[in-house]
């Protein structure tokens, strides 16, 4: 049983639009989402139509923002067309910010030239908007930090998210203006790397995130991931730092609402 709500939560990277995962009860998870002090959320597309369906569940939620992109998983698909079809979205109200694009090493579902060149594509027109950037980076480390430093990402900042680099990564995207976001699988016993990032990365510097309705954190491991189960990162983050839950929570839903412009 979830404790009584003393303390709000932002969950900052969602996938509340991915197809056939929460089309029949999106209502009820929201409201465990909020029965378990969950502020806000972001949820986050992944090409064209899951970023329409992004800004839609934002629009019709007041909790709920939308961040819109192409991931790089669907690098091979982005043209002209698509990217002024996605300025044109990232305009629409309740948008915080563009992503999650980036580099994916791990699946190399699209070619690693037609990521490279969708992800600076993508900057660059997130800095035309004045977006900040959420980052998704597998098994592409040097070659993230050397695009977002061409690119000067730092002129909007953003979060790396899902962050699996070390401590001196997060050190090098925290100096460059990003936040460094910790999902459920620092909950998990053979974390070892996130969980030094937590213990050495000052909470001024970090936000929590589900990615649900994947990673699933402990004790939820083997279920579908959703934004209430976000407690139980921020009460891990809590016990790595030996700090109290509520500084934590307190923390990360103000770094979120800072990177992302959001105001009471």
């Amino acid at each position: 049983m979830m404790e009584e709500k003393t303390s709000y939560l932002f969950d900052t990277h969602a996938h509340l639009g991915l197809e056939g995962t929460f089309d029949r009860d999106l209502e009820e998870v929201l409201r465990r989402a909020d029965a378990a002090g969950v502020q806000a959320i972001a949820t986050v597309g992944i090409d064209l139509s899951e970023s329409k369906k992004a800004v839609k569940i934002a629009q019709a939620h007041e909790r709920v923002v939308a961040v819109v992109g192409i991931h790089p998983h669907e690098a091979k698909e982005v043209t002209d067309k698509v990217l002024e079809a996605m300025c044109s979205l990232a305009k629409e109200d309740k948008v915080v910010a563009y992503g999650e694009i980036g580099l994916d090493f791990y699946r190399n579902r699209s070619p690693r030239a037609a990521q490279f060149a969708a992800f600076r594509e993508q900057i660059r027109l997130a800095k035309s908007l004045n977006l900040p950037i959420v980052i998704h980076d597998r098994d592409a480390h040097e070659e993230t930090l050397k695009i977002l430093k061409e690119e000067k990402a730092e002129e909007v900042g953003g979060i790396l998210h899902c962050f699996s680099g070390d401590v001196r990564m997060a050190w090098d995207c925290i100096a460059m203006g990003f936040l460094i976001s910790i999902p459920g699988t620092v909950t998990f016993k053979n974390a070892k790397r996130v969980q030094e990032v937590v213990r050495d990365v000052p909470l001024d510097y970090l936000v929590v995130e589900t990615d649900c309705p994947f990673l699933t954190p402990v004790p939820h491991r083997g279920e579908r991931n959703e934004p209430a189960f976000i407690r139980h990162t921020a009460e891990t983050i809590a016990a790595i730092k030996e700090v109290p839950f509520e500084g934590v929570a307190a923390a990360t839903t103000q770094n979120a609402r800072t990177i992302f412009r959001i105001t009471p």
